[in-house]
This record gives structure tokens, C-alpha cells and sequence, in this order.
């Protein structure tokens, strides 16, 4: 088989490693839970127990959700003694919410 020469404004496909990392974003986003835990953290960061308290959610169940969204690069800890604060990565989280609420939000 020949390759075609793309038509001139398209993009060329990322390579394989990187849609992969991007399916597995998408799949992150795909829960309520950790999408709220995102949305908390929008401000500043936050002890677990806050996250707890402000989701109603159990302990457990935020600190598996929290052990996901750093996995995926999406939030960072830091620990001052026995407490763990919680806060995004970076700006991105923000920017990626804003563009989907555009997108959803359109008529």
C-alpha cells in the first residue's frame, strides 16, 4: 500500500503512546467522584479530610480516588506531619474543564 500525502491543513495522528495516555485521561474524567474531587481542588489545596467532608464521601473512597487522579498526573500531594494536602498538577486540569463545559454547554 502507497501513503497517501495528507490534504494540506489536517493533522497527523499521535503515535501510539500518546493515545493511549489520552484514552486513559478521558477514562479518568469518566467518574463523578474524581471529577468532583478536581472541581475541590479548583481554589486551592485541601487536607483529605476536607475532600471527605465537602463530598460526603467515605474515606476509603476518596483516597482511592485520589491515588487514581495522581497516577494520571492530574494532582499532587504533600504532607505536613500527618495530614496530606492535596492540590492540581498544574493550570491544565482548569483549562480541560472549561473547554468540556463549552463544549457541553453549546446549543
Amino acid at each position: 500500500m502507497v501513503d497517501k500525502p495528507l490534504p494540506q491543513g489536517h493533522l497527523v495522528v499521535p503515535a501510539d503512546d500518546v493515545l493511549e495516555k489520552m484514552t486513559t485521561l478521558f477514562k479518568v474524567f469518566g467518574d463523578q467522584t474524581r471529577v468532583r474531587i478536581l472541581y475541590t481542588l479548583f481554589e486551592e489545596e485541601l487536607p483529605v479530610s476536607t475532600i471527605v467532608a465537602l463530598l460526603a464521601k467515605s474515606q476509603s473512597s476518596i483516597s482511592h480516588q485520589l491515588h487514581i487522579l495522581k497516577q494520571a498526573g492530574l494532582v499532587k500531594n504533600r504532607r505536613e506531619g500527618k495530614i496530606i494536602f492535596y492540590s492540581l498538577a498544574d493550570k491544565h486540569v482548569i483549562t480541560i474543564f472549561g473547554q468540556m463545559i463549552q463544549h457541553v454547554t453549546e446549543k
